[in-house]
């Protein structure tokens, strides 16, 4: 072979070597070195995530859970299936130096403390979205400079896809997320924050979700100051600026959602915080994004069989985001 076509031979097999590890890498439990660390703003620790060192060739995504989650299991939380759908990605073609996510209410130990203290945090102000937006805006800077992107991707469960569009409807960032997905996200409101007596999220055990408290004051209703100001005069902002936006949704059941039986979870009055009958059964729906529906969700958690958790492990989820966030324009 010529001697001019050896070293530009080897730089490409080396090249196609090193995208082939890393794309069938593994997505870890914490973030590379000379990653900065990040203060928790309502824990006063750093912040738990995943990411990876290493060249990028596709924008950086972000992932986000859902409140009461982790990005990963811990010792105190078994769920934190973010990190499998990352891995789903690091499977079909991402390094896992573009796979990023944020664990923006620590490792959930906290909640393990004994009512009136641990349980009742779940819907306290440590775990709203006004209260995580600076952990997203400093983690999202990070990730930024770290990659040397000038865009990320952001993929998030439940409160992790408000989180994102709080943060950049605060930050006025859309033309800094290219694609944004959406998993079943409470963009209209949650089912569990009414005053009735059969609403048993109220009780302290089970997260305190009172009328009053933090959490339910930003999303016990579509019509709350927050989600006026989140989704614009008649869902004017749904989906503002340039980012594309795929929203998955359950389309027969979610325990946050609708007034039915989501695998262990029993239902709860259709009402919203301020005791009106409310249907928050298209909640995860936005106007001009692209939808996806899904049913039979619960298959996929293992642990309580509920759709609202199970559709961010299902299949469908984790193709659609994928073709989603690698189609071209």
């Amino acid at each position: 072979m010529p001697r001019s076509f050896v070293r530009p031979l080897a730089a490409l097999l080396c090249s196609a070597l090193w995208l082939g590890a890393n794309a069938a890498g593994t997505v870890g439990t914490e973030f590379p070195t000379g990653f900065p660390a990040i203060e928790d703003a309502s824990l006063s620790r750093p912040v738990i995530g995943f990411g990876a060192a290493g060249p990028i060739q596709r924008t950086p995504v972000i992932f986000l859970h859902g409140n009461n989650d982790s990005p990963f299991p811990t010792a105190c939380n078994r769920f934190g299936g973010i990190r499998a759908l990352a891995q789903h990605f690091a499977d079909n073609g991402y390094a896992t130096s573009e796979l990023w996510a944020l664990g923006y209410q620590g490792d959930q130990c906290d909640l393990l403390l004994p009512p009136p203290g641990g349980q009742t945090l779940r819907a306290r102000i440590g775990h709203t979205h006004q209260a995580n937006v600076p952990d997203l805006r400093r983690f999202v800077a990070a990730v930024l400079a770290y990659t040397g992107a000038a865009q990320v991707d952001i993929v998030g469960h439940s409160m992790g896809a408000t989180l994102a569009r709080e943060w950049m409807r605060q930050d006025n960032a859309y033309q800094t997320v290219r694609r944004l997905v959406s998993i079943d996200g409470p963009h209209h409101g949650i089912i569990n924050c009414s005053p009735s007596p059969l609403n048993y999220f109220q009780l302290e055990a089970l997260g305190g979700f009172t009328p009053d408290s933090a959490l339910c004051q930003e999303v016990g209703s579509p019509n709350t100051p927050f989600l006026k100001r989140l989704n614009g005069p008649g869902g004017s902002a749904e989906t503002a600026g340039p980012t594309k936006v795929l929203a998955i949704r359950n389309a027969d059941k979610s325990f946050v959602y609708f007034p039915v039986q989501d695998g262990a979870i029993p239902p709860v009055p259709a009402e919203d915080s301020f005791g009106q009958p409310t249907d928050f059964s298209r909640s995860a729906a936005l106007k001009g994004a692209r939808p996806l529906d899904l049913t039979g969700q619960g298959a996929y958690d293992t642990i309580l069989g509920t759709a609202h958790i199970g559709i961010l492990n299902s299949p469908q989820t984790r193709a659609a985001a994928l073709e989603f966030l690698t189609a071209r324009p």
